[in-house]
C-alpha cells in the first residue's frame, strides 16, 4: 500500500498540523474545527490530482475556453463525530460528492481494555467508485479497519484513500497488514512513533473529538 504522508514536505499545511497539536491553542474550539477543515482540503487538493480528468468546452462571455475537469467525484466516508471537520474540508472542494457515514466508536471493557463498536452506515453505492475514508486520527487502525470492510457492503469501489490526520506508527502498520494494497492509499498529515497504554497517539493531540466537540461521558 502506498503511503502519502504530507508533512515530509515544508508546506503551510505543517503550520494547521502544528496548531492542532498546540496545547494553548486547543482551548479554543472553533479554531480547531476550522484548521482541521482546512487540513481536509488541503487533503483534496492533494488526492484530486488522482483522479481521472477529461477536456471539455466551457463557454465564457469572450469565447471558448477548454478545462479539464474530474470525470466523477469520489464518494467521501467519515467516522463520526471525530470525522467531522475533516470531511467538511473534503466537501468544501469535492462539493459534488456523495456522503456516506458511519457509527464507530470504542467500548471499554475496563479502563484500558476496548472493542471497536460498528452500529450504523448510511451510504450511496460505491460500486466501482473512488472512495475517501476520513477519520482524523489513526492510532491502532483497528476503527479504519472495520470501517473499510463495512463500506463493502455498499459495493465494491475503485479505490479507497484512507486519510488521517495524525496516525501512529503502529497504526499504520496496522492499516498495511489488514487492507488490500492493490485497491487503498493511505494519507496521512504525520506520523507519530508511540501509542500509551490507552492506544492514544504520542505526542498526538489528544482527543479530536472531544477537542472539536466537547467532552463526553465515557461509553
Amino acid at each position: 500500500m502506498k503511503v502519502i504522508n504530507l508533512s515530509e514536505q515544508n508546506s503551510i499545511f505543517n503550520q494547521f498540523i502544528a496548531e492542532i497539536r498546540d496545547i494553548n491553542i486547543q482551548s479554543d474550539p472553533f479554531r480547531f474545527r476550522k484548521n482541521i477543515e482546512r487540513i481536509g482540503e488541503v487533503f483534496a487538493y492533494e488526492i484530486s490530482k488522482t483522479l481521472e480528468f477529461y477536456e471539455h468546452d466551457v463557454e465564457t462571455p469572450l469565447g471558448v475556453s477548454k478545462v479539464a475537469t474530474p470525470t466523477a467525484f469520489p464518494i467521501l466516508a467519515t467516522i463520526l463525530r471525530a470525522g467531522l471537520p475533516l470531511h467538511q474540508g473534503l466537501l468544501n472542494y469535492f462539493d459534488r460528492s456523495g456522503n456516506a457515514f458511519i457509527s464507530a466508536y470504542r467500548k471499554y471493557v475496563d479502563k484500558k481494555d476496548f472493542v471497536i463498536e460498528f452500529e450504523y452506515l448510511a451510504s450511496p453505492s460505491l460500486h466501482d467508485k473512488v472512495v475517501i475514508l476520513s477519520d482524523p486520527m489513526l492510532a491502532t487502525g483497528s476503527s479504519l479497519e472495520i470501517s473499510y470492510y463495512g463500506l463493502l457492503q455498499k459495493g465494491m469501489p475503485k479505490h479507497v484513500h484512507l486519510v488521517a490526520v495524525i496516525a501512529s506508527q503502529a497504526g499504520v502498520n496496522h492499516v498495511i497488514e489488514k487492507l488490500p494494497a492493490e485497491h487503498c492509499t493511505l494519507w496521512v498529515g504525520a506520523i507519530d512513533p508511540d501509542l500509551n497504554d490507552k492506544a492514544y497517539i504520542v505526542p498526538g493531540l489528544g482527543d479530536a473529538g472531544d477537542l472539536a466537540y466537547g467532552e463526553k461521558l465515557d461509553n
